[in-house]
């Protein structure tokens, strides 16, 4: 470990820099020899590095929303290649590749603070050594020796010897059980961090490298702490706690806030939502503007809890418009339409009313009787209007022109039938 923090001695100046003058702030109130004030000081080198990575930590939350888009196609390039797994790795990578994400990216803040665990590793084994280091001289040196948390001095280990220990004017026994202690409390920080977002923050309809790679971290990350930890000085162990206790934190906040599409943590952050739309009737906040948006965008596309959503705010009268925001419909019903969407100004249609067959009957009676009264209300032709209905050229009655009577011809050309010399009929047909 000594060989990997000075890797890092580049570093070590501007760390060692930033404690003390955190130090000078904290000893001005409690001392400068007292361990609040060292202690503090660590916590404060740690929340002012947190705040330098919140753009990367905004980036992996960017990237691993690309990641989630791209499960859809995980998931056909699964069942592809269902049998094949190593085409099947191929071609996750190829998508990969050209959508620009990375699986990976979910490591970037622990790398990124990689420089200042070992830097801060490199000053606090210097302290323990009895060398100056960084912008550390004698003086500041001493204090940092006197510095006990909980009894156990800043610069102590879990493995140190009695007699290095007693140089620190400190007990064996109350260095080993302070560090135990924070040993575990790091250890299952990290443990809840990893499964809070497993359980809750991951869309678990698509099985992806991306989960598997979550839920070994899960596992290892912790054991690697207890590992590692017994040789971790007390001030190490009190950065790294605090650092877990900031994601910890960090990672609640954004699975409330802006979960992830998919799972659980949507369906309870969008069942909170439509409760407050109920009551406000108003969206509240650019974060909830956004993803109202953004359901309503997806159109057909939307999952299960979305929809549910969209469904619970037609219930209550509300329709989501493209904008973000959520409009009330007084005089016109919030219709469903089919790709999910709610439109409103729809009018529902109205099915007809069944009738009974009673009912059935007296229509068609009545139907048959104004039928009937119709018939008999046309007038009778007398023989002079059946006279002029037929044509002038009509041959005289009993006189047969061109094979066929008068008669015949009139009932052809009433009955559309051509004129002229008919097919005599079949015998069978008569």
């Amino acid at each position: 470990m000594d060989t990997i923090a000075s890797l890092f001695s580049f570093i070590t100046t501007p760390v060692s820099w930033v404690i003390v003058q955190f130090h000078s702030l904290y000893g001005a109130i409690f001392g400068p020899d007292t361990g609040w004030a060292w202690g503090l000081s660590i916590v404060s080198l740690v929340i002012l590095i947190r705040i330098c990575l919140i753009p990367l930590f905004v980036k992996q939350i960017k990237a691993t929303r690309a990641m989630q888009t791209l499960q859809p196609e995980m998931k056909k390039i699964q069942e592809r290649y269902k049998s094949d797994k190593q085409r099947q790795s191929e071609e996750m990578m190829k998508l990969y590749k050209e959508s620009g994400t990375n699986p990976l990216s979910s490591c970037l803040p622990i790398l990124a603070q990689s420089p200042f665990f070992f830097a801060l590793y490199h000053v606090l084994s210097g302290i323990a050594s009895n060398d100056t280091i960084g912008v550390i001289d004698k003086p500041l040196l001493e204090s940092a020796q006197k510095a006990h948390i909980f009894g156990a001095p800043l610069a102590a280990k879990f493995m140190d010897s009695e007699e290095k220990v007693a140089a620190l004017h400190a007990s064996l026994t109350d260095v080993r059980v302070v560090t135990a202690i924070m040993i575990c409390l790091m250890s299952f920080s990290q443990f809840y961090t990893q499964r809070q977002l497993m359980t809750k923050n991951v869309d678990t309809t698509v099985k992806t490298p991306f989960m598997q790679q979550q839920k070994m971290l899960m596992y290892v990350f912790p054991v690697m702490f207890a590992v590692f930890g017994i040789n971790f000085p007390v001030g190490v162990l009190v950065y790294w706690l605090t650092t877990n206790v900031w994601t910890m934190g960090q990672q609640m906040f954004v699975i409330r806030r802006n979960p992830t599409p998919g799972s659980k943590a949507q369906a309870a952050f969008l069942e909170r939502l439509q409760k407050q739309l109920s009551h406000t009737k108003k969206v509240r906040g650019r974060g909830n503007t956004n993803i109202i948006k953004a359901i309503v965008a997806k159109g057909r596309d939307r999952n299960e809890f979305e929809r549910k959503f969209i469904n619970g705010l037609s219930k209550e009268g509300l329709v989501a418009q493209a904008d973000g925001s959520v409009v009330q419909s007084d005089t016109t019903d919030a219709a469903e339409t089919e790709d999910g969407a709610t439109a409103a100004g729809t009018p529902k249609r109205q099915q007809p009313k069944r009738q009974s067959k009673s009912q059935r009957q007296s229509a068609a009676a009545q139907s048959a009787a104004k039928a009937e009264s119709d018939t008999d209300a046309a007038p009778a032709k007398t023989s002079l209007e059946k006279a002029q209905d037929e044509p002038e050229d009509a041959a005289p009655k009993g006189k047969p022109a061109g094979g066929k009577t008068g008669s015949g011809n009139a009932r052809q050309a009433k009955s559309g039938q051509r004129k002229g010399q008919q097919r005599p009929k079949h015998p069978s047909k008569k």
